[in-house]
């Protein structure tokens, strides 16, 4: 019908007349017309008639967004609430200020006596978290903004902002790794905050990787010598000034860095050909930006925490680009164009924290796939080939050898009608997850309790001394786990017990093993995505890290990483910095070149940590 009604089918949707648009929204019905147009308001309510039928139901949830809202324009209060003012504002403008504006407004608050004799104690508090707010670098953030918007830096000092303005006295706060998401710059106001609720007479106790914070403890208490069964031991406790033993700094990685005894890892650097961009990226903060990523090499894009990166790479890069290759996906955020030499990459995989699994009987070799061959290996003993028990008698997630009491979960959970509910060990199996006939079957002595109960360091070991090659294989298939740094995780621990940089790097496993078991992989080009992988790492475990990446490098495929990790930003084959600074003042691009060229004339707060 475009024809007959003169829509322009080929003409952008903002370049339409409202008359054009009116049509296609609200159609054009003529009577005893059967060219009559149907409007999309007038079909999506035909659609929502029949969502009962669950084609309409799938077909409404792909087609249905969210939009602000027509009644109260996004304030989310009626327009009695309004109609009250203070200093000539409602509720909804002064949450739409930031904070630096809110600290301006009631600094110039004019009030008269008998309103200040109200309000003043309600004012004094508010100004005092404002500024709380302030000192840890978050002026920039809108009292409105939602808190799933926030990067993982800014919620973990919105939650310190909670601690500072309680101003409590004698407290022990127990901190671990509040250095998550955020810059050395944003590390530094970090310290300040942590120095101060100490000298309020408080204790704070910080659990942390991050080389600043270390170095402005009072006391370092470092753990090691390494991680798992070769870990649990104090190898130094004092003050990084005092003189070190020399036995100490022999156990502690961590001294050997900080001295500068043991050397950063040093990649040889990778140079590049082909490319990708975004053109117009104008998500959130960033301002209209064309921004151009590297193919082959690995990519760190930096900047203070609330510059924008995340709503560069998670919010436009990655649906962008999995829209392009996969035809579906998700809306991207705003931006004009996706350019570049778009065939050289087959498939795009963003690896995020998220854990791995929905359910609690989710592990780190269920994921990997090796938990098929430890079944495998199990059901060919001779007492499990007497008893017919297949492999998936060993399956905690199927009927058969699981324990029907726990269904496999190992613990049963009770729930109280008034209280939260109880977890107990499941009392049929011992918290051994299957029945007494399936622990029977013993593979060189060991069940299968007692290889889900292993480490990957011990499995490799065990796995790998035994003379068949299924055995061989499943050594094989869990060194990937030890390349990123996760020798120490049990076989068969819960996925929901792992830290959202464990998950990370299980993914990152998963990839390693299926681009050198695959041959349908190792044809593909991918690119991948990391947000702040080296969270939880440390300086050993870095190195590492860089190692993997340089693996699935080595196969042809792309690495671009969201970093605030300085060894990981050194490191890099290129950087995109983004700024200069947070919120409405960041956004832009600073700076776009290799990391040396990014020391030697950069001007971003991450330029001046770079060559400092």
């Amino acid at each position: 019908m475009a024809e007959r009604y003169n829509i322009p089918i080929f003409e952008p949707y903002c370049n339409l007349s409202q008359e054009v648009k009116d049509t296609i929204w609200n159609g054009h019905s003529v009577d005893g017309d059967e060219n009559s147009i149907i409007g999309i308001n007038e079909f999506f309510s035909w659609v929502e008639a029949n969502r009962y039928k669950i084609q309409y139901k799938y077909m409404l949830s792909r087609f249905s967004g969210r939009t602000t809202c027509h009644a109260c324009h996004g304030s989310r209060l009626r327009p009695e609430a309004l109609y009250v003012k203070v200093g000539g504002k409602t509720i909804a403008e002064l949450l739409d200020m930031n904070v630096e504006e809110l600290l301006a407004f009631f600094a110039a608050l004019e009030l008269s006596d008998y309103e200040r004799g109200i309000v003043h104690k309600a004012v004094d508090e508010i100004v005092s978290r404002l500024r709380c707010i302030a000192d840890v670098g978050l002026s920039y953030l809108t009292m409105s903004r939602a808190c799933n918007t926030l990067s993982g830096g800014e919620s973990q000092r919105i939650n310190l902002v909670t601690a500072l303005g309680s101003s409590l006295v004698g407290s022990m706060y127990i901190l671990d790794e509040p250095s998550i998401g955020l810059h050395p710059r944003d590390t530094d106001r970090l310290i300040s905050v942590l120095r101060r609720l100490r000298d309020l007479g408080n204790t704070v106790v910080v659990v942390e990787h991050d080389e600043e914070i270390i170095r402005a403890a009072d006391m370092l208490i470092d753990m090691g010598p390494l991680a798992g069964s070769d870990g649990g031991e104090v190898v130094f406790q004092g003050k990084i000034s005092d003189k070190i033993p020399a036995a100490a700094k022999r156990r502690s990685l961590t001294l050997q860095y900080l001295d500068g005894s043991r050397r950063r890892l040093s990649r040889e650097k990778r140079s590049w050909t082909y490319s990708i961009s975004v053109e117009g990226a104008m998500e959130h903060n960033l301002k209209d930006i064309n921004v151009k990523f590297p193919l082959g090499v690995l990519t760190v894009v930096s900047g203070v925490s609330g510059s924008g990166k995340s709503s560069l790479v998670g919010d436009i890069l990655y649906p962008a680009l999995y829209r392009k290759i996969n035809q579906t996906g998700d809306l991207p955020g705003v931006f004009r164009k996706l350019s570049g030499n778009l065939d050289r990459v087959t498939r795009v995989e963003y690896v995020d924290q998220n854990p791995i699994g929905k359910s609690s009987r989710s592990n780190a070799v269920t994921y990997l796939k090796v938990y098929d061959d430890i079944r495998k290996l199990l059901s060919d003993q001779q007492y499990a080939k007497i008893n017919g028990y297949t492999p998936s008698f060993f399956s905690f997630n199927q009927e058969g050898g699981r324990c029907p009491e726990c269904q496999g979960d190992g613990f049963v959970r009770i729930p109280m009608q008034f209280m939260a509910d109880v977890t107990m060990v499941c009392e049929a199996c011992g918290g051994k997850r299957f029945k007494p006939d399936i622990l029977e079957v013993r593979y060189q002595g060991k069940n299968i309790d007692d290889i889900l109960g292993m480490s990957v360091e011990e499995a490799i070991s065990f796995f790998g001394a035994q003379k068949d090659d299924l055995a061989k294989q499943i050594a094989h298939r869990l060194q990937p786990l030890v390349d990123v740094g996760l020798s120490y995780i049990k076989l068969g621990q819960s996925s929901s017990t792992l830290s959202g940089g464990e998950s990370q790097r299980i993914k990152l496993a998963y990839f390693l093993a299926l681009s050198e078991d695959s041959a349908s992989v190792r044809k593909e080009k991918i690119l991948f995505l990391f947000d702040e992988p080296t969270t939880g790492l440390h300086f050993y475990d870095v190195e590492r890290l860089l190692k993997a990446f340089d693996v699935l490098l080595d196969k042809g495929h792309t690495v671009i990483v969201v970093e605030h990790n300085m060894d990981v930003i050194r490191a890099a084959d290129w950087v995109i910095d983004l700024g200069p600074d947070a919120g409405d003042k960041g956004g832009e691009i600073v700076f776009a070149g290799t990391p040396e060229e990014m020391a030697e004339s950069g001007t971003s707060f991450t330029a001046g940590y770079l060559r400092g």
